[in-house]
């Protein structure tokens, strides 16, 4: 399976509109829900959201008010050479986080692009089975709806059954980072409406060695999936 981070590409252009990320807000409503979104990026990528001792983590929790918690070194999604990333927050918060996030992966590799064309790039969520029905919605209007106002691509993995105890599915989002912003808002907009989705939020990554993760809380301390909101 394809490393995530060979899909990330330089983008000066995206950088400089990118600066500073405009908030967001489905609903006033759903914007001050406390909710979450999972993806995947790969090992290098994950030091890279990190930082030095921590700064760029720091920087990005103090900016968007939302917290980041990855998996640890070793622990992949299964199937994949990937770790996890969960940011937590109001919905609000978590769109201005993963915006700060995709756009500095989207930035650091440096490839050498069209500058008139912004790349279109991919990132996988993790998101429960359970979840995935209200994303798909009846007869697949829901997805195609997400597709033709977002312009992303947006495709559903099936269910592996080949990892036991094994709930989640990757849904694959392809475009630019404009489009893969808003996809993501539309997609955490409905799933923010998913009870179901809301109490898996504290969960631990139930596929990784062990039941521990490695996360910053705001003033860089460690913790495991602590309430976003204390």
């Amino acid at each position: 399976m394809e490393s995530t981070e060979s899909s990330y590409v330089s983008s000066p252009e995206a950088a400089r509109k990118r600066s500073s990320p405009s908030p967001r807000s489905p609903t006033s409503e759903n914007g001050e829900k406390a909710t979450y979104i999972r993806f995947l990026v790969s090992n290098a990528a994950a030091g890279s959201v990190i930082g030095k001792g921590g700064s760029t983590i720091t920087d990005f929790q103090s900016r968007s008010g939302a917290r980041i918690q990855l998996s640890r070194n070793h622990e992949f999604f299964p199937g994949t050479s990937d770790r996890i990333i969960m940011v937590s927050g109001t919905v609000d918060e978590v769109l201005k986080v993963m915006e700060l996030i995709l756009a500095k992966l989207l930035n650091e590799l440096n490839i050498e692009e069209n500058d008139d064309v912004e790349p279109r790039t991919k990132v996988r969520l993790v998101v429960p089975n359970s979840s995935c029905g209200s994303i798909i919605g009846k007869g697949g209007a829901t997805i195609k709806s997400f597709i033709d106002e977002s312009q992303a691509g947006i495709k559903i993995s099936p269910q592996d059954n080949n990892f036991y105890g094994l709930n989640d599915r990757l849904v694959t989002l392809t475009g630019t980072l404009d489009e893969q912003m808003r996809a993501i808002e539309l997609i955490l907009s409905k799933l923010s409406e998913d009870p179901h989705y809301s109490q898996a939020m504290h969960a631990p990554f139930s596929y990784a060695a062990t039941y521990n993760s490695m996360s910053y809380a705001p003033n860089g301390a460690g913790g495991k999936f602590p309430n976003p909101k204390n």
